[in-house]
């Protein structure tokens, strides 16, 4: 017995340290204010971005040659979707699928969600139906997804980087 007694001390002292740990671990690094902020940016963006207004556009990225944009590629050695690295190339990305023709971007904003990762980055996450004819594609609504890293810049937030994927079609079901 009197070996247990220490044993059972230092188990309840692990799992103890263990519970502490995992708490820290779902505390949210921002406060409902600084995620509202986010969203806000978030539709902002959506409004910027169905404007074709790329000066504004091009404010919302942070100012660095890390800056990711994810995207349709119209130059097949790029592969079909390609990441466009830095300001100068998420600018001219940005120009040419909104000078393509019609680009409507409509999120599902009842499914965005905002998380923060730690006190200076958050990640946003939206489905999205988008309409453009950029590299082939038709011009007719398909389903997207976008997730965007935000980094603060000072008292704002940033875009880090975007990336817009397709939603791939459902498989066909055997009749």
């Amino acid at each position: 017995m009197s070996q247990l007694l220490p044993a059972v001390l230092v188990a309840s002292a692990l799992s103890t340290g263990a519970v502490a740990a995992s708490s820290e671990i779902r505390t949210e690094p921002l406060d409902s204010a600084e995620l509202t902020t986010i969203k806000a940016k978030f539709g902002t963006l959506m409004e910027l971005a169905n404007r074709h207004d790329f000066a504004a556009l091009h404010d919302m990225f942070w100012q660095s040659p890390s800056t990711l944009l994810v995207a349709k590629s119209a130059i097949p050695s790029e592969g079909n979707w390609a990441g466009f690295w830095g300001n100068e190339a998420v600018d001219r990305k940005l120009h040419d699928i909104g000078s393509s023709g019609p680009v409507v971007l409509e999120p599902d904003y009842s499914k965005l969600r905002v998380v923060g990762l730690t006190r200076d980055v958050a990640e946003s996450y939206v489905p999205m139906s988008i309409t453009v004819s950029y590299a082939g594609q038709s011009g007719t609504p398909r389903p997207f997804l976008m997730i965007i890293n935000w980094l603060r810049i000072g008292q704002d937030w940033k875009i880090a980087s975007e990336i817009i994927l397709p939603v791939p079609p459902l498989p066909a079901t055997k009749g």
